[in-house]
């Protein structure tokens, strides 16, 4: 047996993992790695009063210890960075200098491929950030990637991670360690190029945050039948759910239905009209129809066009 084919065949225990980060995704994950058998040995928060209240929260919920990066034992195998794009790389230097505060005080040097304590991976959950935004820990000899779990976490909300997808990107043996991860929790996961991670994020977006955008704009379309926002939410929600079992169940042309499918222009005039007090409802009500004429079945297309070019 070769020593290349050893980490596919024979499992690896699984790492101690220390999280950075007390936000919504820290403490949906660490309780969530918790409960899939991971010992959570620290919750490093920054050192503020309002983040260090926060990781002592989460930190007494999964049994870890709770400090900032200067006071952080860094005895964990892999961390996993759960905080905002901007405030990642940041913080991997944070606690890169920590590592080589450590070494100094044992009297060691950070080698260029050895990490002078336990740790041996680290994770961030950028879906738009590359892997390279740990460079400064990826400097000091741990394997980096990236894993994003393509799913919404909000604070009140408590999403399962069975069958969630993670999008991985970094180093080969860092997504080898989150692939097993991810497994343990439940989650699928897949490999995503560096050069499509933009992409990948765009994508991301459409799925949840700008839905949540069109739901919105739902709403002030049912303002113009004189409805509350309250009442258009309550009474849209069946045909929204049974849209998305269609949608899943029969693909997206068996699913459409309404007056563009029929090709009923004259329906399509009136609502156009209906909503020239909301311009913004009418704005996205042309740029879906148009869509809808780009990617689904729709009769009498050149009458139709005519009328969404208004």
């Amino acid at each position: 047996m070769t020593r290349k084919s050893i980490p596919e065949e024979q499992p690896a225990a699984n790492p101690a993992i220390a999280v950075v980060g007390a936000g919504s995704l820290a403490n949906f994950l660490a309780v969530a790695l918790r409960d899939a058998g991971f010992t959570i040995t620290e919750i490093i928060g920054r050192d503020s009063p309002r983040s260090l209240r926060r990781a002592r929260t989460l930190a007494a919920k999964v049994g870890a210890r709770a400090v900032t990066s200067r006071s952080a034992r860094l005895e964990a195998g892999l961390l996993w960075f759960c905080v905002p794009d901007r405030e990642i790389h940041k913080a991997a230097s944070s606690i890169a200098f920590s590592l080589a505060a450590h070494a100094a005080a044992k009297g060691k040097g950070i080698s260029p491929n050895k990490v002078p304590s336990k740790l041996r991976f680290a994770l961030h959950s950028s879906g738009a950030l590359l892997s390279r935004e740990l460079d400064p820990l990826r400097a000091a000899g741990a394997a980096v990637a990236s894993a994003h779990p393509l799913m919404t976490f909000v604070a009140g909300a408590h999403p399962s991670l069975r069958g969630v997808p993670f999008a991985l990107e970094g180093d080969a043996e860092a997504t080898r360690v989150a692939r097993r991860i991810v497994r343990e929790l439940g989650g699928e996961s897949f490999a995503l190029p560096a050069s499509r991670k933009a992409a990948y994020h765009a994508w991301a977006t459409m799925t949840s945050p700008l839905l949540l955008a069109f739901l919105v704009t739902l709403e002030e379309a049912a303002r113009a039948a004189g409805l509350t926002r309250e009442v258009a939410r309550r009474k849209s929600l069946p045909i929204i759910r049974q849209t998305l079992e269609n949608y899943s169940r029969l693909g997206p042309a068996r699913s459409f239905s309404g007056p563009l499918v029929r090709g009923d222009a004259e329906t399509v005039a009136k609502h156009l009209a209906a909503l020239k007090k909301h311009p913004r409802a009418r704005e996205v009500y042309l740029a879906l129809a148009r869509a809808a004429m780009r990617g689904l079945p729709v009769k009498n297309r050149n009458e139709l066009k005519r009328l969404l070019r208004t």
